[in-house]
C-alpha cells in the first residue's frame, strides 16, 4: 500500500482537473492505497517572501505561519503525489505556483517521490500543455529522486462539466488504479 497525496489548485470545487483529481483518487483507492486530497482553496497559503530562513536552517523552517507546513509534512511521507492544476494563458494557476514556490523551505527533504500531473484547458491541442507539464517538471527536478509516472492532458475544457464529456475521467480513473 502507498500514500498517495492529490494536491488540487482547481478555484473551483467540482472543476475539470478537480473532478479529474476525484476520479484519479476512487482508482487509487480501489487499489488498496491511502489516498488524502488537499484542495489549496481552502488553505491559507503566503507568497514566499525570500527571508532565506529555509536556507539557514536546513531547510528545515519557513517564517511564515499559514497552512503551508501541514502539507509539507503530508508530502514528506506520501510516496506518491499528484499536482493538478487549471492552465491559465498556457502555464500553471497562480495558487499552484505559490504552492509549489513555498516548498523551498523542506524540498531537499522530498525525496524519492513519484509523481503525476493533471492539467485541464480550453485549447484543444495537446501541445499547448506542455509549458505547464514543464513548470511542474521544474518542479520535481529540484527533488532528489523524484520520478516523472504519467500525465493527464484534459485538453478542450472550459465549461465547469465539459470533462465529463471526454474520455478522460476513465484516464484518471485507471492512472489511479495503476500506481
Amino acid at each position: 500500500m502507498k500514500k498517495v497525496l492529490i494536491i488540487s489548485a482547481s478555484p473551483r470545487k467540482g472543476g475539470n482537473s478537480d473532478t479529474l483529481c476525484n476520479k484519479f483518487m476512487f482508482g487509487a483507492r480501489e487499489a488498496g492505497h491511502e489516498v488524502e486530497k488537499v484542495f489549496l482553496r481552502d488553505k491559507n497559503i503566503n507568497s514566499c517572501v525570500g527571508c532565506g530562513l529555509c536556507t539557514t536552517n536546513d531547510y528545515t523552517a519557513c517564517s511564515q505561519k499559514d497552512d503551508m507546513e501541514e502539507i509539507l509534512q503530508k508530502m514528506l511521507t506520501a510516496n506518491v503525489i499528484v499536482m493538478a492544476t487549471p492552465v491559465y494563458f498556457y502555464a500553471i494557476s497562480g495558487q499552484m505556483k505559490t504552492f509549489i514556490d513555498r516548498c523551498c523551505s523542506r524540498y531537499t527533504k522530498l525525496t524519492n517521490k513519484e509523481f503525476y500531473f493533471i492539467a485541464t484547458a480550453a485549447d484543444p491541442n495537446r501541445e499547448a500543455l506542455e509549458n505547464t507539464f514543464n513548470d511542474f517538471r521544474g518542479f520535481t527536478s529540484c527533488l532528489e529522486g523524484a520520478v516523472e509516472k504519467g500525465c493527464i492532458y484534459g485538453c478542450g475544457v472550459w465549461a465547469k462539466d465539459d470533462i465529463t464529456r471526454t474520455q478522460l475521467l476513465d484516464e484518471a480513473y485507471h492512472m489511479g488504479l495503476s500506481v
